[in-house]
């Protein structure tokens, strides 16, 4: 079976892509996974990657593709993937699209965590991190002492990333570069909706019954 995962940034959807792959024994697949393993093997395609990415830019979505393309030909891939974290884009997801078909291949289904946005500032902008890497929520899970790591003793912080203004910001390019893939993926019909304001679980066992 292979998947996509969809879904706004903080709705949870790595967290799901890494139980699917657990139960399924498929791959969890995520570029930034394929960029540093090809770096590290010192591949054809890492080196170029490297070469974008030592100069801060974004490596091109043509070599992104060439790099996912080649890591669906590895053996833990012949039953299946979860791919997390691209597509992102229209042109992306088109030119997977054309990929797959030209090896007579396809997606089966694209999973869209559906989470409202004021749901994820309040998820996102209600965490706290320690150093020590304890991780706290003010509201679903906060620390015995206001402020202070249940572990440490040291003082709990909200990361950039997750500061309220930040995510709105993420949210807003989500939406204008991201989003339109659910229609795109619902034209394919392989879209499938999945309530992520539930608990956790409760979502993986929702993901669980569409794919079978």
């Amino acid at each position: 079976m292979k998947i996509v995962m969809l879904g706004a940034p903080g709705a949870g959807k790595g967290t799901q892509a890494k139980q699917i792959a657990a139960k399924y024994q498929i791959p969890h697949i995520s570029t930034g996974d394929i960029f540093r393993a090809n770096i590290k093997e010192g591949t054809e395609l890492g080196k170029k990657a490297k070469e974008y990415m030592d100069q801060g830019q974004l490596v091109p979505d043509s070599l992104t593709l060439d790099l996912i393309m080649d890591r669906f030909s590895k053996d833990d891939c012949a039953n299946g993937y979860v791919l997390d974290g691209f597509p992102r884009t229209i042109p992306q997801a088109e030119a997977l699209t054309a990929a797959l078909n030209a090896k007579n291949d396809k997606l089966d289904f694209a999973i869209n965590v559906d989470v409202p946005d004021s749901n994820i500032v309040d998820r996102m902008s209600g965490r706290r991190m320690c150093k020590c890497g304890g991780t706290y929520h003010v509201k679903y899970n906060p620390p015995k002492k206001e402020g202070i790591c249940d572990l440490c003793g040291g003082e709990l912080y909200i990361r950039d990333d997750d500061k309220a203004e930040i995510v709105a910001k993420r949210l807003d390019s989500y939406h204008a570069q991201t989003q339109p893939l659910i229609d795109y993926y619902d034209a394919e019909g392989i879209l499938k909706n999945v309530d992520g304001t539930v608990n956790v679980d409760v979502v993986f066992q929702n993901i669980c019954s569409i794919i079978g």
